[in-house]
């Protein structure tokens, strides 16, 4: 009779015991949840890689700088700096970016018609401007005089790979001064090195993205646009990106009136004013 009252109580013990654990794991599995639930938050916000034209990028980062500092729209984006042509082939090839900032239209189209990017993200971001500049001696003449009358190195992009390099080609050939420049020509793998050709005084004269000049407090003289293609930079976003959402919001912070007055105060064309100078520019 006396090891009854033992066994009643040991078996009080355990079913007390059952009954104590159940809320510690149902804690325990809450807590999981919600650590699941950040995760995937945080997973949605990696860092957007963004591929830009390299006359472009000290635009973008100036404009990062400016309307991002506390990084409340995006997590200190990776910029991947090149010539159009040079990201346009590592995109073909697999590169995994979000955004493709282009210096040209072409690429991007070719990009949607091999189904590598999203046809309705496609859209015109800034239009460039070439101007003549050398860091030697200031241009006192008009930039066709200047071509004209120099029996120098020119440096320009390269024409095949650059699109500041293309409208480079168009100027001289509109101006019939391509055959005589040939074989004076140091072409630079994007206009980037170009710039930094001409500001290193190792060329004389440079055609150059009017942004780089403005961006640096430089003063060189526009190239008349008459003279080449519109260069309409446009941007698209990747198929391949796994952060698109914060993407399309990337551009239309790329897109709002402030971001596009400070791209234009950068050196480039409002795409408002191309637009009213008529539809050759589109």
């Amino acid at each position: 009779m006396g090891l009854l009252p033992a066994r009643i109580l040991i078996s009080l013990i355990c079913i007390g015991l059952m009954f104590c654990s159940s809320p510690l794991v149902a804690a325990k599995n809450f807590v999981s949840l919600d650590e699941k639930s950040l995760d995937e938050k945080n997973l949605d916000e990696e860092p957007l890689r963004i591929a830009v034209a390299s006359n472009f990028a000290p635009t973008l980062r100036k404009l990062l700088a400016r309307y991002n500092t506390e990084q409340n729209e995006f997590i200190k984006p990776l910029i991947i700096v090149a010539s159009s042509g040079t990201l346009f082939l590592q995109i073909q090839h697999g590169a995994m970016f979000d955004l493709f900032l282009s210096a040209d239209s072409k690429r991007p189209q070719l990009l949607i018609a091999t189904d590598l990017a999203f046809k309705a993200s496609q859209q015109t971001y800034a239009y460039g401007q070439l101007a003549l500049w050398s860091a030697r001696n200031n241009i006192s003449t008009d930039p066709l005089t200047a071509l004209k009358n120099n029996k120098q190195r020119l440096a320009i992009a390269n024409p095949k790979i650059a699109p500041y390099g293309k409208a480079a080609k168009q100027v001289l050939e509109n101006l019939q001064l391509w055959h005589d420049y040939k074989t004076r020509l140091i072409q630079g793998i994007n206009i980037s090195q170009t710039f930094q050709q001409t500001r290193s005084q190792s060329v004389n004269l440079g055609m150059v993205s009017n942004s780089q000049l403005v961006l640096n407090n430089l003063k060189g003289v526009l190239i008349p646009a008459r003279l080449h293609q519109p260069i309409k930079q446009q941007l698209v976003i990747l198929k391949r990106s796994q952060n698109s959402e914060q993407a399309k919001r990337f551009v239309k912070f790329l897109m709002n009136e402030q971001s596009q007055q400070f791209i234009a105060q950068s050196g480039y064309i409002k795409w408002n004013v191309v637009k009213s100078e008529g539809s050759s520019n589109e």
